[in-house]
C-alpha cells in the first residue's frame, strides 16, 4: 500500500507497516523490541512516503480481522481499536490501519495526510465526501444519514471505478459524525 518512513528523530521506532505481537508470558531479559508493545499507547509520530507525502500516525492496540487499509474507531483513553462500525451516529476518533494489526498486537494507524483506505464496490468521484459503509472497516462516498466521516475527503483527481478496492483519502484527525440533534 505505502512505505511510510518515520521522520521523527527517535531511536527504535517500530516500522509503520509492522505489527508487534504481545510479549510471550516467559519474557526474556534483553528481548528485542520486535516483540511486544514498542511504544506507549497513544504515541503520535510523523512519517513520510515518497508517493503520499507526510502523515501522522498513532500507536494503538489491534482488533481481530484488521487488514491493511481498514478503518477503525479507537478509545482515546484505552487506545483499544474496533473496526469502524457500519451503524449510524458513531462519534469518536477514526484511524486507518497501516498493518494487519489483529487482537493482541500493537501497531500504527494513520490520522493525518493522504491515506490508502479500503472501500466498498462503488464508484468514487473526485473530492467526494466520505461515509462509513455497511461493511465494518470500509468507507464509501455514498451519502448515508449519520455516517459521514468528518475530517475526510476523497483525494482522487479522476473517478475511481467500483472494481477498485481502495481509495486515497485526505484525512485530518477524522471522527464519526455522531447523532444530529
Amino acid at each position: 500500500m505505502s512505505n511510510f518512513i518515520p521522520t521523527d528523530n527517535r531511536l527504535g521506532v517500530q516500522p509503520i507497516s509492522q505489527s508487534n505481537a504481545a510479549l510471550p508470558s516467559q519474557y526474556q531479559v534483553g528481548q528485542s523490541q520486535e516483540f511486544g508493545q514498542a511504544h506507549p499507547l497513544g504515541t503520535i509520530i510523523r512519517a513520510y512516503d515518497a508517493t503520499l507525502g507526510e502523515g501522522e500516525f498513532i500507536y494503538l492496540l489491534g482488533v481481530a480481522n484488521t487488514a491493511v487499509g481498514n478503518t477503525v474507531t479507537y478509545d482515546a483513553t484505552t487506545y483499544q481499536t474496533t473496526l469502524s462500525p457500519s451503524t449510524a451516529n458513531n462519534v469518536g476518533p477514526v484511524a486507518v490501519a497501516m498493518s494487519a494489526n489483529v487482537a493482541g498486537q500493537y501497531g500504527w494507524y494513520q490520522i493525518t495526510g493522504l491515506a490508502t483506505v479500503l472501500k466498498t464496490a462503488v464508484q468514487v468521484l473526485p473530492g467526494a465526501k466520505i461515509y462509513q459503509s455497511g461493511t465494518a472497516g470500509r468507507w464509501m462516498p455514498t451519502s448515508a444519514s449519520g455516517k459521514e466521516i468528518l475530517g475526510a475527503r476523497a483525494a482522487n483527481l479522476a473517478t475511481v471505478t467500483s472494481t477498485t478496492s481502495t481509495i486515497v483519502v485526505l484525512i485530518n484527525r477524522p471522527s464519526g459524525q455522531g447523532q444530529i440533534t
